[in-house]
């Protein structure tokens, strides 16, 4: 999640064009934590149902979830409430979540099989890696980043996750008129959300005009407990929605 307390508002994305897959650099840093009785579970009983794993190779995800579907792919669940939600919600589309964090997969997973859900696998991987090696290219109707870490720092910003590399990559991983659905709090990570895609080829923004590059939450994006907060105390949320037309 973004930390409120940095007021860091430079924009653009300088060295954008590093690639950001091939180089290493992550977007992420893994932090430890304490694993509830209920996030062990989920990682020691339910992972080896519907977990996955980079050796698991390239997937055919119809044969993966036994049957042909939208599917839908979110990179970085957190804790996985928001997942659990659309599977829940959504029983004919099937849902594939991406988090590095323990604690939000173990958590994730006993949700999902204390709902009975079968709609839903997990990687605890690098996304990035998980794109590139797993998922079939033109397979995804749908690709989700929720609030991924802003990295407001300037000196920081080769480590935010949207680079043009990294938009290249989802691009071929939808299919032709799937969409891109990203969403920040963090008003100057909207702004270079909105540069870096509007400046990709193959996208097209869907927002409306006026309202432009920005979209209204969407009905289908649940609305978390964090952003719940945030809206009462007057924080704002940008969502951005970019359809694949080559």
């Amino acid at each position: 999640m973004t930390d409120p307390h940095h007021d860091d508002k430079t924009t653009g994305p300088e060295g954008a064009d590093a690639p950001l897959h091939r180089r290493g650099i992550k977007s992420y840093v893994l932090r430890a934590g304490r694993m509830t009785q209920a996030q062990t579970r989920g990682l020691e009983e339910v992972w080896p149902r519907l977990g996955l794993t980079l050796a698991d190779g390239r997937q055919d995800l119809d044969v993966l979830f036994g049957r042909e579907a939208p599917r839908v792919v979110e990179i970085g669940f957190g804790m996985g409430a928001s997942l659990v939600e659309q599977a829940e919600t959504h029983p004919d589309t099937d849902f594939i979540g991406i988090e590095v964090h323990a604690p939000g997969v173990g958590k994730l997973l006993d949700e999902v099989d204390k709902r009975g859900l079968t709609n839903l696998r997990v990687y605890r991987e690098d996304a990035l890696a998980v794109l590139e090696q797993c998922l079939p290219e033109a397979s995804l109707d749908t690709v989700q980043l929720f609030f991924p870490d802003p990295w407001p720092k300037k000196k920081h910003h080769k480590r935010r996750i949207v680079q043009p590399a990294f938009v290249e990559l989802v691009r071929t991983r939808l299919k032709a008129g799937g969409t891109f659905h990203l969403a920040t709090d963090w008003e100057a990570y909207a702004e270079w959300m909105a540069e870096v895609m509007d400046a990709a080829d193959g996208f097209a923004n869907t927002a409306d005009a006026d309202i432009s590059p920005y979209v209204p939450r969407p009905a289908f994006r649940p609305l978390t407990k964090f952003e719940a907060r945030g809206e009462k105390l007057g924080h704002g949320v940008w969502d951005l929605i970019y359809r694949r037309v080559g």
